[in-house]
């Protein structure tokens, strides 16, 4: 079985924007029964309660150190689990980023989509590995889902993946959706992540999965009946060039979700991935 470490901004009840949010809700705890040691990590958004959902300190997460925009920035962490699961969940605080987001999540009240998205998740998955070793626990891979977590590879392999206790997880970037709106990142995101202008970027800016591909160890396509996510993948041409990464998944759609299989067909990919 594998350690698995979940990256994902939203979970229910705490966020709860998109197909995301029941996926990153009822899987994880699916892997857990399969024998998985899985932990999720989320941004904590200023309207979660942390006295209804019992957010609780942990000394170790108080303080967490990592570079952002050539300065040090320090980030903090509370746990809990997802309701009804022994599912742990870290919440990762900082007051510029995350604090002042809605329940929106990803747009301002007006419903304007936040022109510095992709700079958020930059900072949410410099975060999420900058506070491994806080755990005392190291993943055998990183569980990224969206182009919300989609920087996490390239900043493993660019700047962690040579560091000791860092060394040999793999990283898997799950794709729900291609969302035009949400995907294209732009060169100052990238910059001020310290990472490398990736080959697939024009004109300043960059598909979020594109992006991914020159990194990731595997790409998992989310795909429904009404759906075609791997067809559309195959259209970016970094992607492309690297389909021996790309696997399909099928996903439920509708009322009824039964993610059961769903989690069987991700329990298989991972201990290929694995071994």
């Amino acid at each position: 079985m594998s350690k698995l470490f979940y990256m994902t901004t939203e979970i229910i009840p705490f966020a709860n924007t998109s197909s995301l949010a029941p996926f990153s809700t009822k899987v994880p705890l699916l892997l857990q029964e399969k024998g998985h040691d899985i932990r999720t990590i989320i941004p904590k958004y200023g309207y979660v309660s942390e006295r209804k959902y019992i957010l609780r300190e942990v000394i170790r997460l108080r303080e967490i150190p990592f570079e952002y925009d050539g300065k040090e920035k320090v980030l903090s962490a509370k746990s809990a689990f997802i309701p009804k699961t022994r599912v742990q969940v870290y919440f990762l605080e900082d007051k510029e980023w995350f604090k002042p987001q809605t329940n929106l999540v990803y747009k301002s009240k007006n419903g304007r989509i936040l022109a510095n998205n992709d700079e958020r998740v930059a900072i949410f998955c410099k975060g999420t590995l900058a506070t491994l070793p806080h755990l005392f626990w190291k993943p055998d891979v990183f569980l990224c889902n969206g182009w919300q977590s989609s920087f996490l590879p390239a900043l493993y392999k660019e700047e962690y993946a040579s560091k000791d206790f860092y060394e040999n997880i793999k990283t898997a970037l799950m794709v729900h959706s291609m969302d035009d709106e949400y995907t294209n990142f732009g060169q100052a995101a990238f910059e001020k992540a310290g990472l490398k202008i990736p080959a697939s970027m024009k004109k300043g800016n960059v598909n979020a999965y594109e992006a991914a591909a020159e990194s990731v160890d595997l790409i998992i396509a989310l795909e429904s009946p009404s759906n075609n996510i791997t067809e559309k993948l195959l259209k970016l041409p970094a992607v492309k060039a690297k389909k021996k990464k790309l696997v399909t998944v099928k996903v439920p759609e509708g009322e009824m979700l039964d993610y059961q299989p769903v989690a069987d067909k991700l329990d298989k990919v991972f201990e290929k991935l694995n071994s």
